[in-house]
């Protein structure tokens, strides 16, 4: 099937040939006829399917004939990556037609997206928590909404949205059409669906979430003190060009991206900590070739679209499986082909045959010729939890150790004195003192006096 049996307005033909597209996706070719029609949508879509089409093409072509100046399509994201992405894809397919979009995210200023919202333009694409801000506004009102997307509904469980989608729905028409996507139905989500959706077209429901078929696998077992060390041997070896990695936590993404850096290799790092100017100049500056290496938290899993992007490592192994999925599926989109690589320690093991079970396979083995897999090393990438835990205990018991010295120091030698907030003591002078002279030390000129 082509693009041109779809039925799809001519302007929306032009910008799909002009990205060099000809055929649809499987998940195009399932979704697009039913939400051509009006009806709602529920499929089940991998990450790198075409999804993002498969539900803006016909938003597109419903957009295109009437009048503007109303926001008449939202599509909701889990993250600023993705909403970014989506609004990419949205303005490439309608260069050659009149609609508009823009997006909501946090980390940014307000302003702009308020004015999206007065201006009133044509699709909206936000991140839940966002949008609800601007509920809060007089100025945002969704009051002419025809079509809903959700976009990685799982990925929104995930992330604890379901509590903010359900207030979104309170507050737009509940006459529309609804899309639904998520790369897999667990029970909640199962739930959400049927109360979004009237008597939807179904895509994929049965099938489980698998890598796109593009995608090599490996397993490279390694200790989890030398990953830092054979990343750095396959990137020398000039295999990889461009590489996606991703890590466990923020602290190890830095700690990465610094070695990296140090070993001459041109890195950079996203994760949820940065400033979205941050982290939208590090994609953006990988995606144009100026790093070759991005480290990553699973922010980015989703959301992340650079084209022909040949690599994936997991320098460290999700803990759950359908993160793996998505995490490689950043690489073999749209049909292509890519890599993904696995470092895996041995206290990783379990995490792995988790996977595995779920791919149904067990994935090759990789040993690096030559690499030194007993070598010495002198600085670990991440302090041990129960290290850091030790180390932030011995700091605190030093401090109170040192604390109670200098009060000891401050405290005066007179019984029943009270140490002031500066340290000088005070207190009841002793009897027949009368308060008299100041001593050397400060005190009295009595027996009551500090000795120093």
């Amino acid at each position: 099937m082509l693009f041109a049996d779809l039925k799809l307005h001519p302007s929306l033909l032009s910008a799909i040939k002009e990205l060099g597209y000809t055929r649809p996706t499987p998940i195009q070719v399932d979704a697009i006829p039913p939400a051509l029609e009006g009806r709602d949508l529920l499929a089940c879509a991998a990450t790198g399917s075409g999804k993002t089409a498969a539900f803006m093409l016909p938003i597109l072509q419903r957009l295109m004939p009437l009048s503007r100046g109303k926001t008449r399509a939202l599509v909701l994201a889990p993250t600023r990556e993705l909403a970014a992405q989506i609004l990419e894809d949205l303005q490439s397919l309608a260069v050659h037609s009149p609609v508009n979009g823009a997006s909501v995210f946090g980390g940014v200023g307000m302003g702009p997206q308020e004015h999206a919202f007065r201006s009133g333009v044509d699709v909206i694409i936000a991140t839940p928590g966002r949008l609800l801000d601007h509920f809060k506004q007089p100025y945002a009102k969704l009051d002419a909404l025809e079509v809903l997307v959700l976009d990685e509904a799982d990925r929104m469980l995930d992330m604890g949205f379901l509590p903010d989608i359900r207030r979104i729905l309170r507050q737009i028409p509940s006459k529309r059409q609804t899309l639904f996507f998520s790369a897999t139905m667990p029970p909640p989500i199962a739930v959400l669906a049927r109360e979004m959706l009237k008597s939807p077209a179904t895509i994929n429901l049965e099938r489980q979430s698998r890598p796109a078929a593009g995608i090599t696998q490996a397993i490279y077992p390694v200790a989890q003190e030398l990953k830092s060390a054979l990343l750095v041997e396959l990137l020398n070896r000039g295999d990889m060009k461009e590489v996606l990695v991703f890590t466990r936590t923020k602290h190890r993404t830095n700690r990465l991206a610094e070695y990296l850096v140090k070993q001459g290799i041109a890195a950079e790092r996203i994760h949820g900590n940065r400033s979205q100017t941050q982290r939208t100049a590090a994609l953006a500056g990988f995606k144009a070739g100026k790093f070759r290496v991005l480290v990553a938290t699973d922010i980015a899993a989703r959301g992340i679209d650079v084209e022909d992007l040949g690599h994936v490592v997991n320098f460290d192994v999700p803990q759950v499986p359908a993160d793996y999925i998505h995490r490689i599926g950043r690489t073999g989109r749209a049909e292509a082909v890519g890599d993904a690589f696995t470092f895996v320690s041995r206290e990783e093991e379990g995490d792995l045959n988790a996977i595995e079970k779920v791919l149904g396979k067990r994935l090759p083995r990789v040993t690096v010729p030559d690499f030194d897999y007993h070598a010495r090393v002198e600085a670990k990438l991440e302090v041990p939890l129960a290290e850091r835990i030790a180390a932030i205990r011995a700091k605190k018991a030093s401090d109170r150790s040192r604390g109670q010295a200098k009060r000891g120091a401050a405290a005066p030698a007179g019984r029943g004195a009270v140490a002031r907030p500066g340290g000088r003591p005070s207190g009841p002078s002793r009897s027949g003192s009368g308060g008299g002279r100041r001593g050397p030390g400060g005190g009295s000129g009595g027996q009551g006096g500090s000795a120093r």
